[in-house]
């Protein structure tokens, strides 16, 4: 029998909190620096040869703590979207 989700007051199915970011793949760094994303990573997120890629960091109180890597020609809408609610959780707001 399937789990059923909870109900709210009005008996509509609540919905699950929207996930912000989730761990795809650990990855080695090699002598020169390099990272190679594994293929399943790079098939999801559509990532192909030559694509541009941007790095953003995050840091609290001078301390990096986050690395995302982004295609480029998404990172003006992805950045209030990705950012805004890790900014939050790390802020604690």
């Amino acid at each position: 029998m399937a789990k059923q989700k909870p109900k709210n007051k009005k008996g509509e199915s609540e919905k699950s909190p929207p996930t912000c970011c989730q761990v795809d793949a650990v990855v080695n760094i090699d002598e020169r620096g390099q990272i190679v994303l594994p293929k399943e990573v790079r098939q999801k997120m559509g990532i192909k040869p030559g694509d541009k890629m941007a790095v953003v960091s995050y840091a609290k109180d001078e301390q990096s703590c986050c690395v995302i890597l982004m295609k480029v020609g998404g990172l003006a809408g992805m950045v209030k979207v990705v950012l805004s609610p890790m900014a939050k959780d790390v802020l604690g707001e």
